[in-house]
């Protein structure tokens, strides 16, 4: 699911304390020859609060199966977000489909500040201090996907220093 990511890291669900949050249930009609066919999609996340998170999507004629089939998706979709004494390591735009989501870390104190969807993914993963701008579409599916586009691209100050193959120290003094 994470392919295009470079420096994702899967997690197993065992052993996590996750606590999920349902983002949306939306209602949804087939129309066959007998009448209207009703069943519901929810979208749910889930996280530890401590930089593990993961997002699913469950479908059923019922809200509570559907909401249950989301939880399950959404445990065997857990990724590890880099976290900065809770708030990020550096600001990051992300992308999906129409959504576009810009998320910046923010000083001690001053909470999260994000609408719906985003505000959702971003106490799961359990950032505490961010600033988040969510542009273009308001599907919470898209604004999910794009808010985990976002996180996924996220860099911790130790990646960076591999990466460049020098020492954690040149990368804060340059």
């Amino acid at each position: 699911m994470y392919q295009k990511y470079k420096n994702v890291e899967t997690v197993k669900p065992g052993g996590l304390e996750l606590k999920d949050r349902l983002v949306g249930v939306q209602r949804v009609t087939k129309v066959t020859k007998g009448g209207r066919a009703f069943g519901f999609s929810a979208i749910v996340v889930v996280g530890d609060e401590n930089g593990v998170v993961g997002h699913g999507l469950g479908k059923s004629k019922e809200v509570a199966t559907a909401i249950a089939k989301a939880i399950e998706d959404a445990k065997k979709n857990l990724i590890r977000i880099p976290l900065n004494k809770g708030t990020l390591p550096h600001e990051q735009k992300g992308k999906f489909g129409g959504a576009r989501v810009y998320i910046q870390p923010a000083s001690h104190g001053t909470g999260v500040i994000a609408g719906g969807a985003v505000r959702a993914v971003l106490e799961a993963v359990g950032v505490h201090d961010v600033l988040s701008k969510s542009q273009g579409s308001s599907n919470p599916h898209n604004v999910v996907k794009a808010t985990f586009d976002a996180l996924l691209q996220l860099r911790g100050a130790k990646t960076v220093a591999n990466q460049r193959g020098i020492s954690l120290e040149k990368v804060f003094k340059g």
